[in-house]
């Protein structure tokens, strides 16, 4: 199986195909997998294939994510306003997060609050 995600204009991830080995072309699957969506769609031609394990392109391709041409990545959407990206194409907090503990990023207040997990009778 290979997994082919199908981009807008500006490399924003819309959909995400499966299509069997049957299809596919071993010495070059990529091609094969967008020529074979390319006659399926009518012409849409606008596809990156992408790995369920995370073997290349970074990480597997959804809904919402965005393809980097110039790194070849796919890049997660951008969990929240305050966060920025990295050299490795990964969001960073402002701050942090604590080692210790278990921990929700609040937005309101660019910080950590550490949760209060129910203890057992």
């Amino acid at each position: 199986m290979a997994h082919f995600a199908k981009l807008n204009n500006n490399n924003n991830v819309l959909e995400v195909h499966t299509l069997s080995n049957e299809i596919l072309d071993v010495l070059n699957e990529e091609v094969s997998g967008i020529v074979f969506l390319t006659q399926w769609t009518g012409g849409y031609t606008n596809w990156k294939q992408t790995s369920y394990n995370g073997n290349f392109r970074k990480q597997y391709a959804g809904i919402g994510y965005t393809y980097d041409p110039v790194a070849d990545v796919f890049v997660a959407p951008q969990p929240f306003l305050s966060w920025s990206l990295d050299a490795n194409h990964d969001w960073q907090p402002p701050t942090p997060r604590p080692q210790e503990g278990f921990w929700s990023w609040n937005e309101e207040t660019l910080s950590w609050d550490e949760l209060e997990l129910p203890t057992e009778n």
